[in-house]
């Protein structure tokens, strides 16, 4: 068995929309406190987290209202490394293998060049097409590797997330798959249960050869 950690760490110069985390001692060993007790400043959609629908969706399915079933399955890993320009569309998603999984994982250029980044650059997320098929074919959990699903021209509208989260579909966001070939695997990907939010933080792991 092996066990593939997708998350990506979580801190002050990560990768981040807008305001990145802050840390904050409160007690310290070193000012003469018994022990280290820190404070974050943290977003609910820093780093590995989990879009629920009420992210796009008002009155919506939140974070904590979705069974933990939904995150913990079996789940392809698609390669989409291969495709150029910043858009998936729902043809190669297909070339890829997309067949009727329930979790599917989106391997883009994004592990290996935008996530790795430091400032928001160009990156490749779905047209709505390929969102649609998605629906179409029964796809419960979708992640990709990088801030958002969406490709650089559904930033304003975001037309992915309208599609997928009024769906039910949740969204995983930036995991690293650089580590991943394509494939089947089991995943177990846990958001923090944030109660009333749209979308929480987590830790995501990929696990391959279990045993029968």
């Amino acid at each position: 068995m092996r066990i593939h950690d997708i998350s990506v760490p979580v801190g002050p110069g990560m990768l981040h929309y807008g305001r990145r985390p802050e840390k904050t001692m409160v007690e310290s060993i070193a000012a003469g406190d018994p022990g280290d007790v820190s404070r974050w400043l943290i977003g609910s959609h820093t780093g590995t987290h989990l879009d629920a629908p009420a992210h796009f969706v008002a009155g919506g399915e939140t974070i904590e209202q979705i069974p933990v079933e939904r995150f913990v399955g079996p789940c392809r890993v698609l390669d989409l490394t291969g495709v150029t320009g910043t858009e998936i569309s729902a043809q190669d998603l297909v070339d890829a293998g997309l067949g009727s999984d329930e979790r599917v994982l989106l391997k883009t250029a994004n592990s290996e060049g935008a996530l790795q980044q430091t400032e928001k650059g160009t990156w490749v997320g779905l047209d709505a097409g390929a969102a649609e098929l998605l629906v179409e074919r029964g796809v419960r959990l979708v992640g990709i590797d990088f801030l958002t699903i969406d490709s650089p021209a559904g930033e304003e509208t975001w037309p992915v997330h309208n599609i997928l989260c009024p769906a039910g579909v949740i969204i995983l966001e930036v995991v690293d798959l650089r580590a991943v070939e394509a494939g089947e695997y089991l995943l177990a990907a846990l958001p923090v249960p944030l109660v009333g939010s749209e979308a929480a933080f987590g830790r995501a792991v990929l696990i391959e050869g279990i045993p029968a």
